[in-house]
C-alpha cells in the first residue's frame, strides 16, 4: 500500500472505496464508473461491485458514457457540467456563424428587439400615404372589383410576409438579416443580386424621395391652413418647404441604429393609424357631392380603359409595402433554440397587420362612398382640401395634415435604414473599422440632401410610381414564393409547390402588365398619380 502511494506522488485526489462484493454471475461491475470525471475527481462507486484496474475493458464507451444510467451513476460534479452544457446547447441551440462586421452596421448592431419593436417598424412601414390612394383606385375598379382586388392583396401579402419571417434562420447556422442575402441564397450570388438590388433600393431611397416630396407640400399646406392671410406677404416656397422638411429628417437620422428608432416607427404608426381615420371619419360625416355616381370611370377606347383598370391595380398593390424591410426589422432580435426570432416577429407583424387592415379598408370603402369617381387623383387629403375645406373645423383640417408630415418624418427613417447600412457597410469593409460620428453623420446629411436634389430636379416622379411600383412589385408577391421553393424544397406537385409556383409566376405576370399600365398612364395625362398639387 504504501509502494502505491509513493508511485502515485501522495495525490490530493480521493481515494475510492470499494467493498468487495462481487455481483451476481461472478462477473465484475462496470469499469466506466472507476474513470476520472472532467472536474478531477472519481465518482463513488455503487454498493455491490469491484473495481478491477486489470480488467481488459477499462475505457469507457461513449455511449454508455452519455446514457441517462450512466450520468445518474455519476458524481454530483460530472452531473453539474453534463447539466450547464445542456442547458447552454439548449438556449444557444444552433450555433450561428457571426459576422464581425454586423456589430458595425446600423440594422444589426443592437440585438435588443422584441415583438412590441417588430410591431412599431412593420406598422410604420406598412402604412402610410399611399393607403390614401386606394379611393382613386375604386373610382376606376368599381365595389365589386376594388374589394375583391384589395381582399386578395392583403392575404396574398400576408402570406408572402410569413415566407419571409420563416426563411429568415431556414438555414441552420445562418441568419439572412437583408433580403438582398436571402435572394442571394435562394437564386445565387450574381442572380440574387440582380434581382433583388434594384427593387430593394427603390423601394427605399424612391419611397424616401417621395416622402420628402409629400411631407414639404403638406408641411406647406398647414402652414396656410395655420397661419391664413397673415402670412401671405413673402411665404415659403415649395422648394423651401422642401428643404424645411429634409433638415427635419437629417436631425432625426443621427440615432444610430434601426432599434433606436423603436420610439419614432411607433409615432408613425399612431399619426398614420390616426389620419387614415380621420380622412374617412371626416370624410362619410359630410355631405356627399350631388353629382357622384359609383360607375367605374371609362375611357373612350377599350385599350385605355384596359390599361386604366391596370394602372388601379397597381395602386392596390403599391398599397402594401414593406416587405423589402421584414427581414432588417427581424435581424434585430436574439435568436437562440429555444426562443426563435420568428415567434416574437410573427406575433408582432400580426397586430400591425390587424391595424393595417382596419385602416387600409375603411378608407378605401369610405372614401369612395364619400366621393365615388369623382375623387381627385391627389387622393383623400386632396379631396378633403377640395369638397370641405370650409365645412370642416379648420383646427381638425390642419391636425391632419400636421399628423400627415409626422408620419412622413418618422417613415423617412425607418425607410432610409437600409440605406444607411449598404453606405456603412461598403465603407467598414474597405477600412476594417466602424465608422466614426463624422462619417456616419456625413452618410446621413449626404443621403438626405441627393434625394432632395431627385425630388427637386425630376418633378414628374410621383408619375413613375405606377411604373416603378410595378417593377418593384415582385419584392411584396413573388420573390418570397420562389425563395420558399428553392430553400426549403417542397414534394414535387404537393399543395405548397403549386401554390408557391402559382403565386410567383402571377405575381411576375402582374408585375409586367401594371408596368405597362405605369407607362400608358405617363403617355395619358389623365391617369398621372399626382399626391398634391402645390401652389
Amino acid at each position: 500500500m504504501d509502494q502505491n502511494i509513493d508511485q502515485r506522488g501522495m495525490s490530493s485526489e480521493p481515494e475510492l472505496v470499494s467493498i468487495p462484493a462481487t455481483p451476481k454471475g461472478g462477473g465484475l461491475s462496470t469499469p466506466e464508473t472507476n474513470a476520472p470525471t472532467p472536474s478531477g475527481l472519481r465518482s463513488p462507486r455503487p454498493m455491490g461491485g469491484v473495481a478491477s484496474a486489470k480488467s481488459s475493458s477499462w475505457g469507457p464507451t461513449p455511449p454508455r458514457l452519455l446514457s441517462p444510467v450512466s450520468i445518474s451513476a455519476m458524481g454530483t460534479p460530472v452531473k453539474r457540467i453534463i447539466g450547464s452544457l445542456k442547458g447552454y446547447l439548449e438556449e444557444v441551440g444552433h450555433l450561428t456563424r457571426l459576422n464581425p462586421q454586423d456589430a458595425w452596421l446600423p440594422i444589426t448592431e443592437s440585438r435588443s428587439g422584441n415583438a412590441h419593436y417588430a410591431a412599431f417598424h412593420s406598422l410604420n412601414a406598412g402604412l402610410g400615404f399611399q393607403a390614401l390612394l386606394l379611393p382613386v383606385a375604386f373610382s376606376f375598379l368599381g365595389w365589386s372589383w376594388g374589394i375583391v382586388a384589395l381582399t386578395i392583396a392583403y392575404f396574398w401579402q400576408l402570406y408572402t410576409l410569413w415566407i419571409l419571417v420563416k426563411l429568415h434562420e431556414a438555414v441552420p447556422g445562418r441568419r439572412y438579416n437583408r433580403y438582398v442575402e436571402l435572394a442571394q441564397a435562394a437564386f445565387g450570388e450574381k442572380l440574387g443580386v440582380w434581382l433583388a438590388l434594384f427593387p430593394t433600393v427603390y423601394l427605399s431611397a424612391g419611397t424616401a424621395t417621395a416622402l420628402i416630396l409629400i411631407g414639404g407640400e403638406t408641411m406647406k399646406l398647414f402652414f396656410q391652413i395655420v397661419c391664413g392671410s397673415l402670412c401671405t406677404t413673402n411665404p415659403l416656397s415649395t422648394i423651401e418647404w422642401y428643404l424645411v422638411f429634409v433638415s427635419l429628417c437629417i436631425v432625426l437620422s443621427q440615432l444610430p441604429n434601426l432599434n433606436s428608432i423603436a420610439g419614432l416607427s411607433l409615432v408613425g404608426g399612431v399619426t398614420a393609424v390616426t389620419y387614415c381615420t380621420l380622412s374617412w371619419v371626416l370624410s362619410v360625416s359630410q355631405v356627399r357631392p350631388r353629382a357622384i355616381s359609383y360607375q367605374p370611370l371609362h375611357l373612350p377606347s377599350f385599350t385605355g380603359s384596359g390599361f386604366s383598370a391596370l394602372n388601379a391595380l397597381g395602386i392596390i398593390a403599391f398599397a402594401f409595402r414593406g416587405h423589402n424591410l421584414a427581414l432588417e426589422i427581424q435581424a434585430t432580435m436574439p435568436s437562440t433554440f429555444k426562443n426563435p426570432a420568428h415567434v416574437p416577429m410573427w406575433r408582432g407583424t400580426k397586430v400591425a397587420y390587424i391595424l393595417i387592415a382596419m385602416c387600409l379598408f375603411p378608407t378605401a370603402i369610405g372614401g369612395f362612398w364619400a366621393y365615388g369617381n369623382m375623387m381627385p387623383t391627389g387622393g383623400m387629403l386632396n379631396a378633403l382640401y377640395a369638397f370641405h375645406n370650409h365645412d370642416i373645423p379648420q383646427g381638425l383640417l390642419a391636425t391632419t395634415f400636421l399628423l400627415v408630415v409626422f408620419n412622413c418624418l418618422s417613415s423617412f427613417q425607418i425607410y432610409s435604414m437600409p440605406v444607411f447600412d449598404s453606405f456603412e457597410a461598403g465603407y467598414t469593409s474597405r477600412t476594417n473599422r466602424p465608422c466614426s460620428i463624422w462619417v456616419w453623420a456625413g452618410f446621413r446629411v449626404f443621403y438626405g440632401f441627393i434625394s432632395l436634389f431627385i425630388g427637386v430636379a425630376l418633378p414628374f416622379l410621383s408619375s413613375l410610381a405606377g411604373l416603378l411600383g410595378g417593377l418593384t412589385l415582385p419584392v411584396t408577391f413573388a420573390y418570397p414564393c420562389f425563395m420558399w421553393i428553392l430553400i426549403k424544397k417542397p414534394e414535387r406537385y404537393s399543395f405548397g409547390w403549386y401554390l408557391n409556383w402559382g403565386l410567383g409566376l402571377s405575381g411576375l405576370g402582374f408585375s409586367l402588365a401594371f408596368s405597362v399600365g405605369g407607362i400608358w398612364s405617363m403617355v395619358n395625362s389623365g391617369l398621372k398619380l399626382k399626391f398634391f398639387k402645390p401652389n
